[in-house]
Parts: C-alpha cells; structure tokens; sequence
C-alpha cells in the first residue's frame, strides 16, 4: 500500500549519512526532523536562520520565536546557532551543505525541478528555492507520486515554471523511490504491495528497473506517530 507522508520521512531519515549538513524543505521535508536516528549525528539547516535544528517540541512546549522554513515550531540541539538569512543563504550558496530535501510540483526524468508555481497560481514567489536546490551538493526530492486528481508529478518533461534544471539526485515518493541517473530514471525501491506496472502507469516517464529492486523498509505504523 501507498506511504504516509510520516512513513516517507522516514525512509529519507534512514537514508542521511553520518555527519551531513542537511536543509530541510517545507511540507513533507520538515516531517524529516522527526525520524533522525539517535545513534546518527545529522545537522540540520533552515534556511531562515538555524544549524543545529532539532526535532519538533513536545505540545505545549513550543517557543513562538524558534521556528523552522515552514513556520512550524521547532527545537535546537546542544551547540546550534541562530543567525540571519544572508548568512544562512551563504552557507547554501558556498556549497556549505550536504543535502537539500524539498518538495515539488513535478521532477523531468532528468532532475529539472519545478516546485514554485502552479500555472494556475495569479501570485507566486520562489523565495529561496533556487538557491537552494542549485547550492546543495545533492538534492532530493519529497513527495505525493500523483496530484490529486491522479496525473504525474514524475514526467518526462516539466510543464511548470522550472526552479532549477537537472538538479534532483533521488526522488521519494509514496509509492517508490526512484534515482536520476545518466541512462535515466531508475526505480530503487518500490512500496510494500505496490506492483511495478503501477509505478510506471502512475509515472509520465520510462522506468528502468533496478536489478536490486527491493521493498521500502520502514517501522509499522503504530510505531510512527
């Protein structure tokens, strides 16, 4: 069956490696937070202004003056800094961080990303989201495989306004997890009882199949809360 947003989080926690400096997205990216490992020193980035981002607070122990790129309340960990955005931006500009996770309205086949504007949209801003996913060494994307009414957001060209071209590494998604590679878009890991013909029906690109094809793995649902 299809991932929670939770569940996606997860397996995108899992996969962060030892000591990598890591910006968080809006939507299911700050979810990220959350899942980190204890035994994994992972340091997180919020492009308004944190290294050092914990998990979420515990209800009523929110601080209205800490809060993470989507305005959701938010924690530091033992050492974190507070600065401003200028800095914050330089860090991501310099190259200073590991990995970008964010969301999108849609990912081409060869990593161009679009995921600040809808054609619909009368008024859109794209904030930080270029520098962002053109800074980051690696860039990973997060989100819904279709949209609401059940087209793509995996195509094989994107129809939005572009944020960045062939920037996405890895894409993960409620039903798979796929890779950009230079032979194409690769499906890595697929949703427990979801078949690969689904994927692919579900999908406006051609998959390759990995050889190593293998079920996403992540904690029951009574565990993720």
């Amino acid at each position: 069956m299809p991932l929670s947003t939770k569940e996606i989080a997860q397996r995108i926690a899992m996969d962060l490696p030892e000591g990598c400096c890591v910006n968080l997205g809006v939507g299911i990216p700050t979810l990220v937070a959350g899942y980190l490992p204890k035994d994994k020193e992972v340091i997180l980035q919020s492009e308004n202004g944190i290294l050092g981002m914990g998990p979420p607070p515990d209800e009523g122990k929110e601080d209205p003056d800490l809060i993470d790129a989507g305005k959701q309340p938010t924690t530091l960990v033992k050492g974190a800094a507070v600065f401003d955005t200028l800095d914050s931006f330089s860090m991501l500009r310099g190259g200073h961080v590991d990995v970008a996770i964010m969301g999108a309205y849609q990912v081409s086949e060869t990593g161009d990303l679009s995921n600040w504007k809808l054609p619909e949209a009368s008024l859109a801003g794209i904030g930080g989201a270029a520098d962002i996913a053109v800074g980051a060494r690696r860039l990973c994307v997060a989100m819904r495989h279709t949209t609401k009414d059940g087209q793509p957001k995996v195509v094989k060209e994107c129809s939005y306004p572009l944020t960045a071209r062939q920037v996405v590494s890895r894409i993960y998604t409620d039903l798979a997890i796929m890779e950009i590679t230079p032979e194409g878009l690769c499906l890595m890991e697929i949703a427990p009882g979801v078949e690969v013909a689904e994927v692919q029906e579900k999908t406006g690109a051609s998959l390759q199949v990995s050889s190593d094809l293998s079920s996403i793995q992540v904690a029951s649902q009574q565990q993720i809360t």
